[in-house]
């Protein structure tokens, strides 16, 4: 999981092991009923992992573009790719190289706030720029959208003081834009 040169500290240049056997995939589908059942079909016949899968409709209402992360260890990307181009409703397909894309992944946490570690989880939220949605008797619930290296950070950060629930869309990406 790379980030591209724009962003918060922390995205830009950080590559792992991860990264390097995860592509983001975007594939631009015909906006219709089971298009998303074919694709994952596709994935599951073949025995391709899926890391991260997000889909949603695109500013043209026929389309629906799907972010896919891919674990290139599972399949080569390549034939990945030739598999998706069989689908009748794949209209495109990108791989966008993290150096030259931006990603987003939403984040909902409900931290537990023991004695004295509210003030210390809502700082670690401030730090974060994290929005307290709720909060209770002992309990808040966070969200936070950002690259998902930063989210990955903020919930280890959050976990010292007890994860009671934790739920993330999966990444959304488009290419950075060229200037």
């Amino acid at each position: 999981m790379t980030a591209g040169p724009v962003g918060p500290a922390g995205e830009a240049g950080q590559e792992t092991q991860q990264s390097r056997r995860h592509h983001v995939l975007s594939v631009l589908v015909e906006n219709k009923a089971g298009v998303l059942t074919r694709i994952a079909g596709l994935f599951a016949r073949r025995g391709f992992n899926i890391y991260s899968l997000a889909v949603a409709p695109t500013e043209d209402d026929r389309l629906s573009r799907i972010t896919v992360v891919v674990d290139v260890e599972s399949a080569p990307l390549e034939q990945i790719r030739k598999q998706l181009h069989k689908l009748i409703n794949v209209v495109a397909i990108d791989e966008l190289d993290p150096e030259r894309a931006v990603e987003r992944e939403l984040m909902l946490a409900t931290v537990s706030t023991p004695d004295g570690g509210r003030d210390e989880v809502l700082e670690l939220a401030r730090q974060a720029e994290a929005r307290v949605l709720d909060s209770g008797a002992g309990e808040v619930t966070l969200s936070l959208d950002d690259h998902p290296n930063r989210l990955d950070e903020f919930e280890e950060r959050l976990r010292p003081f007890g994860i009671v629930a934790l739920q993330r869309t999966g990444r959304v990406a488009l290419p950075h834009i060229d200037s």
